[in-house]
């Protein structure tokens, strides 16, 4: 699928700035509703690029994910980034379908995960050479 796309010397830096940003896009959510219901009186809504901001984030860090743990030295790192981006895409997409009703605070764990997982990842996974990587 993204074999044609090699960020590999970067992807941890791209999936931690991803997740930071998703993370900070869910802090200000709360902020953006209260600003927001000031000028749209009873109605509980928020600006449509708003929400697609959320599915960019997915489509970055699934990428990220991709390539790290492609190309981590560690099969635990490799394992738990991807229950780590799982986790992150069920909870936006239970956000969005509302098929489970989850506190909104829980989105924070997997993006915390992943914030984590990549720095660990960048800074004691890398391989020294191309031998001790696996390649999928």
């Amino acid at each position: 699928m993204f074999q044609t796309l090699n960020i590999t010397p970067k992807s941890d830096i791209i999936g931690s700035t991803a997740s930071i940003l998703c993370l900070a896009h869910c802090l200000a959510t709360p902020f953006l509703f209260v600003t927001h219901a000031g000028h749209v009186q009873g109605h509980h809504s928020h600006p449509f690029w708003w929400g697609l901001l959320d599915i960019l984030f997915i489509l970055i860090s699934l990428i990220a994910v991709y390539w790290s743990a492609r190309n981590t030295s560690k099969n635990w790192v490799r394992y738990t980034l991807w229950m780590g981006w799982a986790s992150l895409s069920f909870v936006i997409i239970n956000e969005k379908l509302e098929m489970i009703l989850l506190i909104e605070e829980v989105i924070y764990i997997p993006s915390l995960a992943l914030i984590a997982l990549h720095v660990y990842n960048r800074k004691y996974c890398q391989c020294a050479n191309d031998n001790c990587c696996t390649t999928v």
